[in-house]
């Protein structure tokens, strides 16, 4: 049982994918997740069996009791459009200065409750006119502030409404609908390789309307930097999940509309999909 481990979440409870084969777990994933040596766990568990039958429906997002959090400005690319789009507030200096600072930029996104997973519908708000996607590596921690697993996040930012003025950051990242994760838990030991890609598809009409790609190579910040800024002071009895900051930024003449479809997809963890209702 050397193969990749991915936990999914399902609503008969968490599911262990490994060499090829499904195992049902029997704890609750918010007990799961928080498990000393999880990896060691996953395989004994592979082992012992016994396997189970495919999916039968797609999984819930990863996070059950977890909140969410996101790293801002952590990739060049980040910078410059929230350079570019804060000029007219006076706000452009704000994440100049963050991404070069020690401390990062961290914010609350969500409550597990308002997330979204797998084909679920995702939503723009309707007081923007600007809203993207942001696709992001996740990582999910421990209560002890240990990365235990990734998983790819979406979190959609209405960017006119950030641009208005820097203030408006909750506003522009909290509403129901604005975060999708999954389609697994990836679980292993060591981090993912810097040329580990990150590939966004926005398809409209059955037609690609933005594409774009980046690495985790081209992210500034190591990801024990920003559990470690998050874990100060502040505590998660069963762990938290950590969107670590978008390197994929569409032009300023795009923006989601309802029925876009959307697809993220990080190699090792597999391909998240939402459709904008």
């Amino acid at each position: 049982m050397n193969g990749p481990l991915k936990l999914y979440r399902t609503a008969r409870g968490p599911v262990l994918e490994c060499d090829g084969a499904l195992v049902r777990l029997g704890d609750e994933w918010d007990t799961l997740v928080n498990r000393p040596s999880l990896a060691d766990h996953l395989r004994a568990a592979a082992a012992r069996g016994p396997r189970g039958p495919r999916l039968e429906a797609p999984p819930l997002a990863p996070a059950a009791g977890q909140e969410v959090w996101g790293a801002g400005v952590t990739y060049d690319r980040s910078r410059t459009a929230r350079i570019d789009e804060s000029q007219a507030a006076g706000g452009a200096s704000f994440y100049d200065r963050v991404y070069a600072a020690e401390r990062p930029e961290l914010f609350f996104k969500c409550a597990a409750w308002r997330l979204r997973g797998p084909e679920q519908p995702v939503r723009v708000r309707r007081d923007a006119r600007w809203s993207v996607p942001e696709p992001e590596l996740a990582l999910c921690i421990s209560a002890r502030g240990e990365i235990v697993g990734y998983t790819i996040g979406n979190d959609l930012s209405a960017r006119d409404i950030e641009a208005e003025n820097p203030l408006y950051l909750p506003q522009a990242k909290i509403w129901d609908g604005a975060c999708a994760l999954g389609p697994a838990l990836l679980v292993r030991e060591g981090r993912l390789p810097p040329e580990t890609a990150i590939t966004l598809r926005v398809t409209r009409g059955g037609t690609a309307a933005f594409e774009g790609s980046t690495s985790l190579a081209r992210m500034r910040r190591t990801e024990e930097e920003l559990v470690a800024y998050l874990f100060r002071e502040t505590s998660f009895p069963l762990g938290c999940v950590l969107l670590t900051g978008t390197g994929i930024v569409p032009p300023a003449e795009f923006a989601l509309r309802a029925g876009d479809e959307i697809e993220i997809a990080v190699p090792p963890i597999g391909t998240l999909r939402n459709r904008v209702e």
